[in-house]
C-alpha cells in the first residue's frame, strides 16, 4: 500500500512538471513596451520599466518575441529587451535558451489572446482587421486614409470652386450695379444740362418791342 502511494505522488509530480516548466523568471532590460501582439506595429498596452521582473509565459519559434506576464497583465515582448538568469548568469532570452529556462514555444491568435485579455481595449473593437495581421491592417488603414485625403480634396476644391463662383457673382453684380449706377448718373446729367439750357434760354433779356409802348415813345418806332 504505501509503494503504491508513493507511485501515485510521483505521477502527480510527472504530471505537474510541465505546469510548473509554464513559466520562467526574466528581467526587463530597458523601458520597454508591452504590446498586443508580437510586433512594434501591434497596440502597446503597457510599459514595463527597466529592470523590473515579468514572467515569461512562452516564446514564438520564428520570431524572437515571449508572451510576458507584468502586475497581472500579459502582453508581447521582444526577447532582445528580456534576460533570463541561465547557469548562473543572466542571458537574452533567444530560442536557444527556451528549452534549458524551461519556455514552451507557443503560437500567436489575436482572436484567441485578445478574447482573452483585450476585451475592455478600444482597439478590441478592430480585431478582425488585426487578425489579418498588422502589415493588413496598417495597410489598411493608409488606404482609408487616403480616401479620406482625397475626400477631404475634393470637398476643398469644391469649396474652392463655389467660392470662386460666388465670387465670380458677386463681381457680376457689382459691375451691374456700377453699369446703372453710371446709368443714372448720366441720365442725371442729360437732365440737368437739359434743365441748365432751358434755365437759360429764360435768362435771355425780353425783347423791348416786348413791352407795351406807350404813346409817344420813340422807341415804340423801331
Amino acid at each position: 500500500m504505501k509503494n503504491l502511494f508513493v507511485k501515485i505522488a510521483a505521477a502527480g509530480v510527472l504530471m505537474l512538471a510541465p505546469a510548473i516548466a509554464q513559466a520562467a523568471e526574466g528581467y526587463s532590460t530597458a523601458n520597454v513596451n508591452m504590446r498586443a501582439g508580437p510586433s512594434t506595429r501591434y497596440p502597446a498596452v503597457a510599459v514595463i520599466p527597466a529592470g523590473s521582473s515579468v514572467e515569461i509565459r512562452g516564446c514564438l519559434s520564428d520570431v524572437n518575441w515571449c508572451d510576458v506576464e507584468f502586475y497581472g497583465g500579459r502582453g508581447w515582448v521582444s526577447g532582445q529587451y528580456v534576460q533570463a538568469l541561465y547557469q548562473q548568469r543572466r542571458v537574452y532570452v533567444g530560442p536557444q535558451y527556451y528549452r534549458p529556462l524551461g519556455i514552451p514555444m507557443i503560437r500567436f491568435s489575436v482572436d484567441n489572446y485578445w478574447d482573452r485579455y483585450y476585451r475592455n481595449r478600444d482597439f478590441y473593437r478592430e480585431r478582425d482587421r488585426w487578425s489579418r495581421g498588422p502589415d493588413y491592417y496598417y495597410r489598411d488603414r493608409d488606404n482609408r486614409d487616403r480616401d479620406r485625403d482625397r475626400d477631404n480634396r475634393d470637398r476643398d476644391r469644391n469649396w474652392r470652386e463655389r467660392d470662386r463662383d460666388r465670387d465670380r457673382d458677386w463681381r457680376d453684380d457689382n459691375q451691374r450695379g456700377d453699369r446703372q449706377r453710371g446709368d443714372r448718373q448720366r441720365g442725371d446729367l442729360q437732365r440737368g444740362d437739359r434743365q441748365g439750357d432751358d434755365r437759360r434760354g429764360d435768362d435771355r433779356r425780353p425783347d423791348r418791342r416786348d413791352f407795351d409802348c406807350r404813346p409817344g415813345d420813340p422807341s415804340c418806332d423801331e
